[in-house]
């Protein structure tokens, strides 16, 4: 073999997938290839071309368009286009030369004949990347979905039968007696159309006795009607999480109307150990600092276990934020006993990660008031006595003080609701970077505590404004471009040179974030109220701002990168080490960097369509 020949050999012998191939069969691939240079704005195929080819690009950079001209992909050095070769490709794409390009072009039907005797390979031809990424996250559920008990057990196997209920017309004063004859802690109220509502000791004890109510008023006055509840054929896991999310004790199992039973943490508990609902009730019972303290050690193991359950990013983020949330409103909850009542309505509110529901263990705390107009200048102290108190808790319970000082410690976060409607008036009409790095925090809020209607009624009037300002929103779209997926020359990995962390990938800054800070544009921009990430995205899917493949795409590019960043963190917490981000290409199989390497594929196409609709770069 020549030199020219041997040095496009070498090259192809360092890009997936023709990495597994043996040098001769790698050989006999060169030997088939032709050398194709395309100026900028052409379109491949060339209209002469007689048969379908793969194109692998040396240098240079193509997009790849659907039928109805919507941005799909884009490849650069040492990707393959494997458009033509896939099942009615050439009809499904177009593919656009975005600069002066050198190709390796070969026949499909001879690479097909060359590697049949490599299946991955002749797979990965067949596929796009958004296409390998999403067989990977298949597989990632279903092999989860192998592990956990409880993501494969119905309720109905899990639940306490035979479920003690009462007429809705009964006295409290009968509904304590048959609780206390049967040895329960709650009760179901039954209406003419089936289960009205539930009572439990701590209604007895916080609705009836604390209140001052006779022991004769009907169940009916303290019952909890629109029962929160599930079907019998629903995942205990799903339960699990509801109960987490809703902070509730007793989950009534109905069948249409038929009420089967009840399900509790106890049962839970009982059947798959220590869980986030145990954690959360220990959470609210704890009596000081020291107790919650001793609770937040077993967190990073609570995360350790959820992942050997087979828990999902989301249904893990979900359980590991309702545990911090307790500790905050149980702190909350501690200060008022200390401090007294507040002086006027407020709302603690959670920004970034635990506003989103996607927290893992060792992380930092965001946070603020939005505390009533009503609040005089002599109300602010006890206002500062909670914030101190909440989040020097909040840190020695291990979740670190934010190191922006985006927390309701700090005064500016610790204000009226008119001035958080000045903060964000100014940071939506003045888009200054400053402002722009606040929006990645304070866009994504959710209250813990107190009255949602503060958030709520500022949230409005937020939407109303982004949805209709350009402007800002091509400013947010220019501050998200900073964060880029780690792929550089040849498509392989761009590494962390920074010391401590030397030759890894940043899978949270590098993987996450742009997803994440995606998502926020697209809810600003569509108008959507959710502050979860794959409600985001959920929810904009099919919008002008978000096509469903699109969509469809980057969920598979956060579940994906989120599990490989979780399933690392747990190898370090199991090894008694503090979790981080950074993960060594090493620690990876060869087919998860080559997925990992498919997902930042999409999340860079992703970035495109965006930076393409707002002009992100008139304003970077």
């Amino acid at each position: 073999m020549d030199v020219e020949l041997q040095e496009i050999q070498d090259f192809l012998a360092g890009i997936p997938p023709f990495d597994r191939l043996s040098a001769e069969v790698l050989g006999r691939m060169t030997r088939q290839l032709t050398i194709r240079y395309i100026r900028r704005g052409k379109q491949l195929p060339h209209e002469k071309e007689s048969q379908a080819l793969l194109y692998i690009l040396r240098q240079g950079a193509v997009k790849l368009f659907s039928s109805e001209d919507n941005l799909v992909g884009m490849l650069g050095e040492g990707d393959v286009c494997t458009s033509f070769c896939m099942p009615n490709g050439s009809e499904a794409f177009r593919v656009s030369v975005a600069e002066d390009t050198l190709v390796y072009a070969i026949p499909c039907h001879v690479l097909e004949e060359i590697v049949r005797d490599e299946p991955s390979v002749a797979d990965f031809i067949q596929h796009s990347a958004a296409e390998r990424l999403k067989q990977a996250v298949a597989a990632q559920q279903h092999a989860a979905s192998q592990t956990s008990s409880l993501m494969n057990t119905p309720v109905a196997v899990v639940m306490k039968a035979g479920v003690v209920s009462i007429d809705e017309h009964a006295s409290i004063q009968q509904a304590a007696v048959v609780m206390s004859d049967k040895g329960v802690s709650s009760i179901v109220i039954t209406g003419p159309d089936g289960p009205a509502g539930i009572i439990t000791d701590r209604d007895l004890r916080e609705r009836c006795l604390a209140a001052g109510l006779s022991a004769s008023t009907p169940v009916s006055q303290i019952m909890t009607g629109n029962m929160v509840h599930v079907a019998p054929n629903a995942m205990a896991f799903d339960a699990l999480m509801m109960m987490t999310r809703k902070h509730i004790h007793h989950l009534p199992v109905i069948d249409g109307r038929q009420l089967l039973g009840v399900v509790s943490p106890t049962d839970l508990i009982r059947h798959e150990g220590r869980n986030s609902v145990y954690i959360t009730n220990s959470i609210r019972k704890a009596e000081s600092l020291d107790a919650l303290v001793e609770l937040s050690r077993l967190v990073p193991g609570l995360q350790v276990q959820l992942i050997g359950m087979g828990g999902s990013p989301d249904h893990v983020g979900n359980a590991v934020s309702a545990v911090t949330s307790a500790f905050t409103r149980r702190l909350i909850e501690l200060a008022e006993e200390k401090f007294g009542p507040a002086p006027v309505p407020y709302a603690w509110v959670a920004g970034g990660s635990q506003a989103r529901r996607e927290q893992m263990s060792n992380t930092d705390q965001d946070n603020g008031l939005i505390i009533s107009d009503l609040m005089t200048d002599a109300d602010r102290e006890w206002f500062t006595l909670l914030a101190d108190f909440v989040c020097d808790g909040l840190d020695a319970c291990g979740y670190v003080y934010c190191p922006g000082e985006a927390m309701a410690k700090n005064p500016t976060w610790r204000q009226p609701q008119r001035v958080w409607r000045d903060y964000f008036d100014k940071w939506i009409t003045t888009p200054e970077p400053m402002a722009l790095m606040l929006s990645s925090i304070f866009f994504d809020l959710r209250v813990i505590y107190g009255e949602r209607e503060l958030l709520a009624d500022l949230r409005g009037d937020v939407l109303d404004q982004t949805r209709s300002h350009q402007l800002f929103l091509a400013h947010m779209t220019a501050n998200a471009l900073h964060h880029r997926t780690p792929l550089g020359f040849f498509r392989d990995f761009v590494l962390v040179h920074d010391g401590q962390h030397d030759d890894t990938l940043d899978l949270k800054h590098n993987g996450l974030v742009p997803i994440i800070d995606m998502a926020r544009i697209y809810a600003l921009a569509e108008g959507i109220p959710a502050v979860n990430t794959v409600e985001r995205i959920e929810k904009a899917a099919g919008s002008a701002t978000l096509s469903k493949s699109g969509a469809a795409n980057l969920l598979d590019a956060f579940e994906f990168i989120g599990k490989l960043r979780m399933e690392h963190q747990a190898r370090l917490i199991g090894k008694g080490r503090d979790a981080d981000n950074f993960i060594l290409p090493g620690d990876m199989s060869r087919l998860e960097r080559e997925h990992l390497k498919d997902a930042f594929k999409v999340i860079q196409t992703m970035q495109a369509v965006l930076e393409q609709r707002y002009m992100a770069g008139r304003v970077g």
